[in-house]
């Protein structure tokens, strides 16, 4: 896509008036990160204190009408039925013959017959094609894309600033609640205690300005992709297009608690099921380095001279200071928990554990 063609979100001035560096991002023209801060800061402040993400380029669709939960439930892989109104789910949209990982998505369930969808943004379009296609007649499902801004305010400190805004923010984990016209969710992708706030996209500049207000006597920081991108990657959580993709599963993943797999019903359950039962050819396992290489996706890992692996996501970790990376690595390598590798980076053999994420505490609570 063309630098004309992106999107712009609706607080794109005020990322412009922070000194915010552009990036191209799933179709959109994102924050990668702000003018005085940088990754390390504003990384920093939501392990720390509290960060306020834009995500308003992730996807928003509705599925509505008599049975549309049920329907959701049939198509996507995890078990809706296992919570009620007023939660939410991370869930996986998979192909049907493959099991690849088409998107993987955040449902609220606000009533058996009203489900909302966030997928990531790349991802939308297709996403609801699938179910648009599948969905019996009574059932509509709605792109709604551009409607709604995303704001995610992120760290330990980030109840002070949403009850300094009046907002609720007693709820547990992966739950929501209304105000207004603002849907407060205590979900996020840092690994911290956090909510993210879905509400119409007109509603974006006063909501931000507000969480900027309030955030200002707790140390809030704007923060940028590039700072979503370490902290998710010190939990091990997978990034579609990177460790979850059409080539890659929800087994080789380690995404398989994201599956009901007793339900006699979703997309790509019997070729999940096989590859459960045979054991996938890979498996996503985390690297530490041992020296002083930063890993990047693509690079090769290596046993002796013998490619075993791909490393899929690889950074610099700003909490423990050193190189780690997520890996598919070859089954038939045997490699566990504490084998040493080797990965090319840049033509220099770096030295890397394996290791099981996540690579720091988690902070959710």
């Amino acid at each position: 896509m063309t630098e004309a063609a992106l999107l712009r979100p609706a607080l794109y001035p005020r990322h412009a008036e922070l000194g915010a560096k552009f990036a191209a991002f799933g179709g959109w023209e994102m924050p990668l990160e702000y003018a005085g801060g940088g990754v390390l800061k504003e990384h920093a402040a939501v392990r720390e204190a509290v960060g306020v993400f834009d995500v308003s380029h992730l996807g928003k669709a509705t599925v509505t009408g008599p049975g549309a939960a049920g329907f959701v439930n049939a198509c996507l892989t995890n078990d809706l039925g296992r919570i009620g109104p007023g939660k939410a789910q991370y869930t996986l949209c998979c192909d049907d013959a493959t099991g690849g990982v088409v998107d993987d998505i955040i449902a609220y369930l606000n009533a058996a017959d009203d489900v909302f969808l966030v997928p990531n943004a790349a991802n939308t379009a297709e996403v609801v094609r699938r179910l648009a296609a599948a969905a019996p007649p009574d059932v509509t499902v709605t792109d709604r894309h551009r409607d709604f801004a995303v704001l995610a305010v992120q760290g330990p400190r980030s109840a002070d600033v949403l009850a300094a805004m009046g907002l609720p923010t007693g709820h547990g984990y992966m739950s929501f609640t209304s105000a207004g016209d603002v849907t407060v969710c205590r979900t996020g992708y840092t690994g911290e205690h956090g909510y993210e706030l879905v509400a119409p996209v007109g509603r974006a500049t006063e909501l931000w300005d507000a969480i900027m207000a309030a955030g200002a006597e707790h140390g809030i920081r704007a923060c940028g992709l590039a700072a979503r991108d370490t902290l998710r990657t010190e939990m091990g959580y997978p990034l579609h297009g990177q460790d979850l993709s059409p080539e890659i599963t929800p087994v080789q993943a380690r995404s398989g608690w994201a599956v009901g797999w007793s339900k006699p019903r979703f997309w790509g359950r019997d070729a999940l099921l096989a590859e459960k039962e045979a054991g996938p050819r890979r498996t996503l396992w985390g690297l530490e380095v041992l020296d002083r290489g930063i890993p990047r996706p693509h690079m090769t890992v290596l046993s002796g001279d013998t490619p075993v692996g791909e490393i899929t996501s690889g950074t610099f970790s700003p909490t423990r200071r050193i190189g780690i990376a997520l890996a598919l690595l070859d089954t038939a390598a045997g490699l566990v928990e504490g084998s040493e590798v080797e990965v090319d980076v840049r033509g220099r053999r770096s030295r890397m554990k394996v290791v099981k994420p996540p690579f720091v505490s988690a902070g959710v609570r």
